[in-house]
């Protein structure tokens, strides 16, 4: 009697264990609510240090780069300084901007570069080793950031992520997992072991990582400035690495490099302004477009991730995708028709062929002609400080980890996004894109890309900061969780934690998440004539939404270690 009275309570307390730690893990369907400011990022440790940044009186750029170079620590596998990215920028006044701190090709680098002598790709070139990395932007572009707009002196922004990197951080389960998985990866592309990511039992949730040369470089860059990373003891390295590896990044690459101002892409959805990055990125143009293309349907109605908004919203994809890979790259190098591919008609136009039964086929969708009216690592970040002025930043190394070359001495991580150019026409990039001339490689062109930054007004005032991280993924990841809440009437956090499906023309498939549909409309979506690919999580959304009240909540994306932190 004994026993089984024993084995009986066993049971039920087991029982109750796995019901708490199945709670435990069970997202928030309400975000972090602030009365003042928050930033919401990757990780919880890069968050705080921009709370902090907030609370000494910093605006929100200052915060931006202080979360930018915190990142590049506690989060290598895409926050840092040997990649690029783009910020977004609205003051409380209204006044918009747009940073583009995208790589750039080497000077050396040609169309040609990563094929063989029968014009055929050669596998993993673009994506593993040194002549995957383009010329790095993210240190020029905070300090352009900064020039223009920052507040703080630049020695306490960068500071904190000396600190982490000096006196180490705690690793969470899912750093721990990403680091064991590349262990092999870091062995076989590196000249010189980086002795600081390798760890020959693994790494596990709750070990210390010390990042002592990365801590030697920040202050170098907090000491000299600019030249501290494109100039002097880092660049010497940097150039030395690319000789051991066979790279082609020259010391007149990091010297010719500049990020630069862009005029955001500004468009209207209802009743809302959208605010968004320009070419080199798709995402602005892309988002739009999708935008104007679902407006004249009723998706409210329809209903959440039923069959028929998706198969509206695949639609639009499927579409706007095939414009992609056409018309957009680098407005430097090629005439992109921004204002034309951003037209209400043309886009009503692009969806004249749907129809409501049936998938149309992407062999039978191809760009658009838009006629003259008389652009899987990434990490991104949401700020909004105490006066209303907001950032959104999402920042890359392309690949998880890069091209998981470090230089050696220097203890950061070079990107691969070389692979975002169109290696050769029609071929697809490591997130199934394809591309043709707008984005073929030149010497100093930056690469396309997929990275959507994105903030939005309502009755011209902040509503919304938002974006994610996700390759090609990000935008259609962007335009749910905007649907999500204007659409849906989701708050921040529900919006972010609703499932996610993707499609981007070719392959000719929804991507989709495990809970993105239930049975019935997985069965009438393929009754219509969609393919439905089951995959694991889909972005990384970290947004932050005005409340009524004039609050902030805060939106972290449950697939990750992504924190909101405010006050």
């Amino acid at each position: 009697m004994k026993t089984s009275l024993l084995l009986f309570f066993l049971f039920l307390f087991f029982s109750c264990t796995e019901k708490i730690a199945e709670q435990a893990v069970e997202p928030p369907a309400v975000g972090l609510i602030a009365d003042s400011a928050m930033v919401v990022s990757a990780h919880p440790l890069a968050s705080q240090v921009g709370v902090d940044i907030l609370q000494q009186g910093g605006n929100a750029v200052d915060a931006a780069i202080a979360v930018q170079f915190a990142l590049a620590v506690v989060y290598p596998g895409a926050g840092n300084i040997g990649g690029g990215g783009f910020m977004v920028i609205r003051e409380n006044d209204g006044f918009t901007d747009c940073l583009d701190f995208r790589e750039k090709a080497p000077l050396a680098g040609g169309r040609d570069m990563f094929l063989d002598e029968n014009k055929d790709v050669v596998d993993d070139l673009s994506t593993r080793g040194h002549l995957a990395a383009g010329v790095p932007g993210t240190v020029d572009g905070m300090f352009r950031a900064y020039e223009k707009y920052g507040s703080l002196p630049f020695s306490q922004l960068i500071q904190p992520a000396i600190d982490l990197a000096a006196k180490g951080f705690v690793l969470t389960e899912k750093e721990a997992e990403g680091l064991n998985e590349n262990q092999e990866e870091f062995m076989e592309h590196n000249t010189e072991k980086p002795a600081f990511l390798l760890k020959e039992e693994g790494w596990k949730a709750g070990d210390t990582i010390y990042m002592e040369d990365l801590a030697k470089t920040l202050t170098l860059i907090r000491e000299q400035g600019r030249d501290g990373f494109y100039g002097g003891e880092t660049a010497a390295n940097l150039l030395a690495e690319m000789e051991r590896g066979g790279g082609i990044i020259a010391q007149e690459d990091l010297d010719r490099y500049e990020a630069v101002f862009r005029e955001p892409i500004v468009a209207s959805y209802e009743d809302y302004k959208i605010i968004s990055m320009p070419p080199p990125s798709s995402g602005g143009v892309a988002l739009v477009q999708l935008l104007q293309s679902i407006e004249d349907f009723s998706i409210d109605t329809m209903g959440h991730n039923t069959a028929a908004t998706a198969h509206v919203m695949v639609e639009a994809e499927r579409r706007v995708y095939a414009d992609r890979a056409t018309h957009l790259g680098d407005p430097d190098f090629y005439a992109v028709p921004l204002h034309e591919l951003i037209n209400d008609a043309y886009n009503e136009s692009r969806m004249e062929s749907f129809t409501a039964e049936n998938a149309t086929p992407s062999d039978q969708v191809s760009a658009g002609d838009p006629a003259p009216v008389e652009t899987m690592e990434t990490t991104h970040f949401s700020v909004v400080d105490a006066r209303g002025n907001a950032v959104a930043v999402t920042t890359t190394l392309n690949g998880g980890y890069g091209s998981k070359v470090v230089v050696a001495g220097s203890g950061f991580l070079l990107n691969n996004e070389m692979d975002d150019f169109s290696i050769k026409p029609g071929f697809p990039n490591m997130f199934g894109l394809v591309g043709g001339e707008a984005n073929a490689i030149v010497p100093e062109k930056r690469m396309l890309s997929s990275m959507t930054p994105t903030i939005i007004e309502k009755d011209d005032k902040l509503f919304m900061v938002v974006g994610t991280p996700g390759g090609s993924t990000i935008i259609t990841s962007v335009f749910q969780t905007i649907l999500n809440v204007i659409v849906h009437e989701m708050g921040m956090q529900a919006a972010v934690n609703a499932g996610r499906f993707h499609h981007q023309w070719k392959p000719d498939s929804i991507f989709a998440e495990p809970h993105a549909f239930d049975e019935e409309t997985t069965r009438v979506l393929e009754k219509m004539g969609h393919t439905i690919v089951n995959r694991d999580e889909i972005g990384r959304v970290d947004a932050i939404l005005v409340l009524p009240d004039g609050r902030l909540e805060g939106g972290a994306d449950p697939r990750g270690d992504d924190r909101a932190a405010g006050y």
